[in-house]
């Protein structure tokens, strides 16, 4: 059963409640929107989600996408909920108001993103990656570009592609050989081969805008000759129509694990049409604009699978009867106990449940530092947001993907044999979440962006703001009455000590070795982001135990955060001193086996 239903009590304590006096705030910015404005879109969204693009998630990846004469078609009813969730301004909501857009911040717009992703992430990746396309356009094209194209995408009439990888080249993008040659206009004529394209081609939309990365006939080798380019499906006339098709075509589709709906296309550029984004031998960092959007908005994807695959779990926990409570029938009207008395079930539902709600916070920490960078009057404000987006952004993208794989497994698991076939649709959470740790650069590669750039750039700045809001916090809280909190914070001040010594720990032995720095990436990334999130239950925890004590009317919600925060910092957290442990090991073990042993 694939059981979804948006989680807006929560989303609302994270929007308004959980930061509300954190080091990002840009609400001014925002003052036009009120809280009821902001509750109302995520009402308006969660129906969207639940009644137009749920009823589409199985059947979608049961018929999946196919090339018919060249041009991709989407599973059925996909082109009608398109048109729905376009014109409802949907594809519009985070976008600016110069080029249509609604103007709202980014906190509300990830909240919007991971309902769609939960209901139907095939769907999502269309306007996903239109939103992405945009931002590199609106941040490093020029204005004829921006006029021409941008009304079009925002408004969701046009879609956009980024196209990077190709068959012999996929990370290591300096090895890519697309070209690109100026001609006497002002274009440029772009040939070659690009694979793994993510709504490369479909009908969905009137034109498919691509983002190519090329090479110019006299670019210097590597990543420092790569040029950004802009060329469109059909070309557009003067009066904004579109007129002939350019000379891009698919070459074939990709049959894939999962995410069937979503068209993965092998495209081909020949001699076709294109302009070009930002400066020559730069469109590594254009490009880059719209990957770091991309890839929050893969973390994003990940806690929106994590979250169907909780509320799927529970659901068939209630329902299925096997054996009796350890402690004695629960349902003795019954002939057997629903599975969610037992402690290992439970074990289950409460590790998905923390995954869900622990990355949705940080998430949302993430999101307001996105809209303070761009946003807020004060510049020192601005840059910190810049420094912290920076170290958090591999850690969404990889945590969130990783807890999100691990959270669809464990929806299988409690399903037992039901989960492992087709018909309750559980496993589809399993193979569409897969994938969220591979594409726009995988886990591997995040950790390792984390500790070999982030961590070490201009001596530690990215950390900052990080380190500075966990220690402030575990300094407020130290003296807590309430038990509880007292208890947690020490586990939470605890976790972080571990991580500020293996911060330095790496730091030190990384120059001596850099495969320490390698071996020690992936655990290092999980510490921190565990550390993360521990730092959002504690302020939830902190929040939840005020407002009860206040007498609040929403007392069962409240109650329910501690004991989800207890969980959390009773089973999870420790994790955190177990990677110290592990990272103190260092590299020798990993790298000892001589290759030809493998």
């Amino acid at each position: 059963m694939q059981i979804y239903s948006a989680p807006l009590r929560d989303m609302r304590f994270v929007l308004h409640e959980l930061f509300a006096d954190d080091q990002f705030d840009a609400s001014a910015a925002f003052a036009e929107f009120t809280p009821d404005l902001y509750d109302a879109v995520l009402e308006e969204a969660g129906r969207m989600a639940k009644d137009v693009l749920l009823p589409l998630n199985a059947s979608g990846d049961l018929e999946g996408c196919r090339l018919e004469n060249g041009v991709v078609r989407t599973p059925a009813g996909f082109p009608e909920a398109y048109r729905q969730f376009r014109d409802g301004g949907w594809a519009a909501l985070a976008s600016a108001p110069e080029w249509g857009g609604q103007g709202l911040p980014e906190t509300l717009n990830k909240l919007v993103e991971e309902m769609i992703c939960s209901a139907n992430l095939s769907f999502g990746l269309y306007p996903g990656l239109t939103h992405g396309a945009t931002t590199a356009i609106e941040g490093h094209g020029s204005e004829d570009l921006k006029r021409a194209y941008l009304p079009r995408m925002v408004s969701g009439e046009w879609s956009g592609t980024m196209c990077l990888t190709e068959p012999h080249c996929g990370t290591d993008l300096g090895l890519l050989r697309t070209r690109a040659v100026p001609q006497d206009d002002g274009s440029y004529r772009v040939s070659g081969s690009k694979i793994f394209i993510s709504a490369g081609d479909h009908d969905l939309t009137d034109n498919v805008i691509h983002l190519v990365l090329a090479r110019l006939p006299d670019a210097p080798a590597g990543v420092k000759g790569i040029s950004l380019f802009l060329v469109p499906k059909f070309l557009p006339r003067d009066d904004g129509s579109f007129g002939p098709h350019n000379g891009v075509s698919v070459a074939g589709i990709e049959h894939k694990m999962g995410l069937k709906a979503s068209a993965t296309c092998q495209m081909q550029f020949d001699d076709a049409t294109g302009w070009i984004v930002g400066e020559p031998n730069k469109g590594l960092a254009a490009m880059f604009t719209m990957m770091n959007t991309e890839r929050v908005s893969v973390g994003i994807q990940g806690l929106g699978v994590g979250e169907i695959a909780y509320q799927s779990a529970v659901a068939y926990a209630r329902e299925r009867q096997q054996g009796r409570a350890l402690t004695g029938p629960k349902r003795p009207d019954l002939p057997a106990d629903p599975i969610i008395v037992h402690p290992d079930v439970r074990r289950m539902l409460m590790t998905m449940r923390v995954y869900a709600e622990g990355c949705r916070a940080v998430g949302q920490w993430t999101s307001r530092a996105l809209d303070a960078e761009k946003h807020a009057p004060d510049p020192e404000l601005r840059a910190r947001a810049t420094d912290f987006i920076a170290l958090m952004t591999p850690v969404v993208k990889a945590l969130f993907t990783d807890l999100a794989s691990e959270a669809a497994n464990l929806c299988v698991q409690t399903y037992g044999g039901h989960g492992y076939i087709r018909e309750h649709g559980v496993e589809q959470f399993v193979r569409d979440a897969r994938i969220t740790q591979i594409y726009e650069g995988t886990n591997g590669v995040q950790a390792l962006d984390l500790v070999g750039r982030k961590m070490p750039a201009n001596m530690g700045r990215a950390m900052r703001p990080f380190f500075h809001a966990v220690s402030n916090l575990c300094e407020e809280m130290a003296g807590s009455t309430d038990k509880t909190l007292a208890a947690q914070t020490a586990a939470l001040h605890q976790a972080f000590g571990a991580l500020q010594l293996t911060t330095a720990t790496i730091a030190r032995k990384a120059m001596k070795n850099a495969d320490e720095a390698g071996a020690a990436a992936t655990d290092y990334l999980k510490m921190l982001g565990l550390v993360a999130i521990g730092y959002t239950f504690l302020r939830a925890a902190r929040i939840a135990t005020d407002r009860l004590a206040e007498g609040s009317a929403d007392a069962a919600f409240y109650r329910a955060k501690l004991a989800t925060a207890a969980f959390f910092f009773d089973r999870i957290l420790p994790q955190a001193t177990g990677s110290f442990l592990v990272i103190k090991a260092g590299s020798r073990s990993t790298m000892a086996l001589a290759e030809e042993l493998f």
